[in-house]
C-alpha cells in the first residue's frame, strides 16, 4: 500500500497562542502548504478535545490534508482521523495498528536508532526523530541528538523520517541532506504574526532544498 506521508507537517496547538482554534491553524497552515496536519493538545476536557479534533479534521479533510491526531487514539477513532502519531509511552504502535486498519497514517516518535527499528517492525509508516535541535515547546525533551544522529536514523530504516523540534527555516538545509524525509514544526507556524505566510516560507524553502538535494 503506497501511502501519502506528507514532508511540511504542522502541528496545532493552543500551549503557545490562544489567537486562533486548532481549526483555524489547521486551514492557516493548509493555505502556507502543510501537506499534514496533527492536533496536538495535551490538556483540557475529552469532549472540548473531540470538538476541536473534529472541526479540525473536517477542514482537513475539505482540503485534501491528511490530519492525525497526537497521543490519542480515542479521539483519533471519534473524529475520523487519518492516522495518528504516537510517543513512546503512549499506545503501542502494533496495537493501534491492530484497531485503525491497514490503511490509517502512523508515525511514532524516536529518539535512538534502537527505537527506529523497533516502531518501524511493529508497523509504523514513519518516524518523528528529534530533538535534532533544542526546543522549549516540551517540559522534559529528550537530550538535544543533532544533524549526525538523524542521518544515523535515515540510514538505519527503510520507512520516511520526520526531523522534529527546533526546525527553523535554515535547519531544513541539513535535515534534509542528512537523509529526513521532511520536518514537523509547530511554534514555527503558530505562533507566527501570519501563520499561513510562516507556513508558506517553510514550504518554498523545504521544496528548493528537496530540488536541490535530488539534481
Amino acid at each position: 500500500m503506497n501511502k501519502r506521508i506528507g514532508r511540511f507537517h504542522v502541528l496545532t496547538d493552543l500551549r503557545f497562542q490562544q489567537r486562533f482554534s486548532h481549526a483555524e491553524l489547521a486551514c492557516l497552515a493548509a493555505q502556507g502548504g502543510a501537506d499534514t496536519i496533527q492536533f496536538r493538545q495535551k490538556s483540557g476536557s475529552v469532549r472540548n478535545m473531540l470538538a476541536e479534533a473534529k472541526r479540525a479534521a473536517s477542514v482537513c479533510r475539505d482540503r485534501g490534508v491528511p490530519f492525525l491526531v497526537n497521543d490519542r487514539l480515542d479521539v483519533a477513532l471519534a473524529c475520523r482521523a487519518d492516522g495518528i502519531h504516537l510517543g513512546q509511552q503512549d499506545f503501542p504502535v502494533r496495537e493501534a495498528r491492530r484497531i485503525l486498519g491497514p490503511e490509517a497514517i502512523i508515525g511514532g516518535t524516536v529518539t535512538t536508532v534502537e527505537e527506529v527499528l523497533a516502531m518501524q517492525e511493529a508497523g509504523a509508516d514513519y518516524v518523528g526523530f528529534g530533538p535534532v535541535f533544542p526546543t522549549t515547546s516540551k517540559d522534559n525533551p529528550a537530550p538535544v541528538k543533532g544533524v549526525t544522529n538523524l542521518a544515523q536514523v535515515c540510514k538505519a530504516v527503510r520507512i520516511p523520517v520526520i526531523a522534529i523540534a527546533g526546525i527553523s527555516l535554515e535547519r531544513i538545509g541539513p535535515v534534509i541532506r542528512a537523509g529526513a524525509h521532511g520536518v514537523a514544526v509547530m511554534t514555527g507556524v503558530t505562533t507566527a504574526e501570519n501563520p499561513a505566510r510562516a507556513a508558506r516560507a517553510f514550504r518554498e524553502e523545504l521544496d528548493a532544498v528537496i530540488t536541490g538535494y535530488s539534481d
